[in-house]
């Protein structure tokens, strides 16, 4: 990752073409690897060559990932963490540097779904589902963000926001896509808060991928695929591409970016 530090008149020589995909040197803290999306991003980040850290509440889960990881060459560490407990969302940051050193990758994967009608859901389901996906995903970037603002090191944030917070499809999902909406929002807002630092924070808002939360859904209310142009629900592969882009040197120059990676299925 480019260390932007030098002062703004300075020339710099970039490449030809500017765009790397190596993040040797790189901590990457991903949330919500025990299945699905992050455990993707978590894989993905390794084998580019950054250090990584998983976590989410299934420690059995969690260590399973981990090993399969280490045997592959990667230097890993391993954070129980329930994103619904603030304190411990704060202290998880201490926990990866002390084994890895300073987070310079944030990946904020962590989610779950409402699954019910907005009139029906109890007062805990609300305070999990918008501690989990969005108080959580907040308190920690701040943490790594004052971390990278007292160490005067650049870095790069991507938020998993989703395509419902745009296109809401009314099939009991109005919480989560509020979620996610304030996802966005944070986004844009902490982009502009923290460029003056050269931490870039990003978001990607996909639509339909395979993932333990998104096959619960399908189990739930049948074959949403039939219904998209392409008719598929895509593979978690998919998303590298844009993932590597927003963590790699190469977007030195973006933050306060949504990229809705949706494969055609929602409205424009």
């Amino acid at each position: 990752m480019t260390d932007s530090s030098a002062p703004a008149t300075a020339t710099v020589t970039y490449p030809t073409p500017n765009f790397s995909i190596d993040l040797t040197g790189q901590v990457a803290f991903v949330t919500g690897t025990t299945s699905g999306l992050g455990r993707r991003f978590a894989d993905v980040l390794a084998a580019c060559g950054a250090k990584v850290a998983i976590s989410g509440r299934r420690a059995e889960r969690l260590e399973e990932h981990a090993a399969q990881l280490r045997a592959r060459g990667a230097e890993v560490a391993v954070v129980q963490l329930d994103m619904t407990d603030s304190q411990a969302v704060k202290d998880s940051v201490a926990i990866v540097e002390e084994q890895l050193g300073p987070v310079t990758i944030l990946v904020n994967n962590a989610g779950i779904p409402d699954a019910q009608r907005a009139h029906k859901m109890s007062l805990e389901l609300i305070d999990n589902v918008i501690d989990t996906n969005l108080r959580g995903p907040y308190v920690l970037s701040c943490e790594v963000a004052r971390r990278l603002i007292e160490l005067k090191r650049p870095g790069r944030m991507v938020n998993l926001s989703s395509i419902a917070y745009r296109h809401y499809s009314g099939n009991g999902a109005a919480l989560y896509s509020t979620t996610k909406a304030g996802i966005a929002r944070m986004t844009e807002a902490l982009a502009v808060e923290w460029s003056r630092y050269h931490i870039n924070v990003n978001a990607i808002a996909p639509g339909a991928f395979h993932s333990e939360m998104m096959d619960g859904m399908v189990e739930r209310i049948g074959d949403l695929a039939a219904h998209f142009p392409r008719k598929r629900i895509c593979d978690p592969a998919l998303m590298d591409s844009t993932l590597l882009y927003l963590v790699s040197p190469a977007s030195e120059a973006v933050t306060g970016v949504v990229i809705e990676l949706d494969d055609g299925q929602g409205p424009r």
